[in-house]
């Protein structure tokens, strides 16, 4: 893991689609009046013609999304995670999930570390939210190298993509050579003792909770879940079978997330022990993102205290 270099998943985003879009001809961004925020604002600079404002219209945008799809376009379409899964999700639901359409929809700024905008712009919903939609990919990317390997699965991949994205900036997880594979997860720290099974920012956290944890003669495994939906059952009972326990870590809501998709696998599989690292059934509250991480319990110390409680 390398902390020398932090970058948000959402610049990686921007960046990808721009580099992306000479090889995918029939690619085209739309944006709700957030180019900025969410870096489509990199592509809207180079392709300006390819590039579609629909304004602080998010359910409209979907919309569009869905007739340029009928067309045999590729539109990527962006909001804020609370914004394209909340308020548009009937049109995600009905105008893209129903049909089957070929939309990726890449929410940038999701969950707590959203930061200073507040409860309501922070999301904590959306994974739950897009697992329930038959058909729908859901990725969460933990760093830059990741982000970009998912884009590109997204466009070479037929179907309705969700792609969650975060404001703040992260270590980079990653090194060049990595195998990104849509539905496998990737172990990316072996160990005998506990499973730490995370994803997005939160793999930065398990790994500095594995390597504390080693201090103590404790072997952690860290399991990198990026993709949510469909999500890899064989590593999660492999991890259940070869570990005590499991820690579930997430910038979402324990219920309806990855700690709910990992216990679906464990319950019907291997019944395991699982503790969770995540939002409890509560909004979140304004302030500096890593405060308000903290404040929430989604941190290393967290993840620690919860192995250490499977481990007694």
């Amino acid at each position: 893991m390398n902390k020398e270099k932090l970058i948000a998943t959402r610049e990686s985003y921007g960046k990808a689609i721009t580099e992306l879009c000479s090889k995918y001809e029939d690619l085209v961004v739309l944006d709700a009046d957030l180019a900025a925020a969410t870096k489509t604002g990199v592509f809207k600079a180079k392709y300006p013609e390819r590039f579609f404002d629909c304004g602080i219209a998010e359910a409209n945008m979907i919309g569009v999304a869905a007739g340029l799809a009928s067309t045999g376009k590729i539109p990527v379409a962006s909001s804020f995670a609370m914004f394209a899964a909340g308020r548009a999700f009937e049109q995600v639901r009905n105008s893209v999930g129903y049909p089957k359409l070929n939309v990726k929809i890449c929410a940038t700024h999701a969950g707590l570390s959203v930061g200073e905008d507040g409860a309501t712009h922070q999301c904590n919903e959306d994974i739950a939210l897009m697992r329930t939609i038959p058909g729908m990919t859901v990725i969460c990317p933990c760093d830059d190298l990741e982000t970009k390997y998912a884009v590109k699965a997204a466009l070479d991949t037929k179907g309705p993509f969700y792609i969650r994205l975060s404001r703040l900036a992260s270590a980079q997880i990653n090194e060049e050579g990595y195998q990104f594979k849509l539905g496998k997860g990737v172990t990316v720290r072996e160990g005998k003792d506990i499973t730490i099974i995370a994803t997005g920012l939160m793999v930065e956290r398990a790994l500095d909770a594995a390597e504390e944890l080693s201090k103590e003669n404790i072997d952690a495994r860290v399991i990198n879940i990026h993709t949510i939906k469909p999500i890899d059952e064989e590593i999660i009972i492999k991890a259940a079978k070869e570990t005590k326990g499991i820690v579930v870590a997430e910038e979402h809501s324990k219920i309806g997330g990855l700690t709910s998709a990992v216990c679906d696998v464990l319950c019907k599989n291997c019944p395991t022990r699982v503790e969770s690292v995540s939002v409890n059934d509560e909004f979140g509250m304004s302030g500096p993102a890593k405060q308000v991480l903290d404040f929430y319990g989604l941190n290393s110390e967290n993840i620690i205290a919860k192995a250490k409680e499977i481990l007694k």
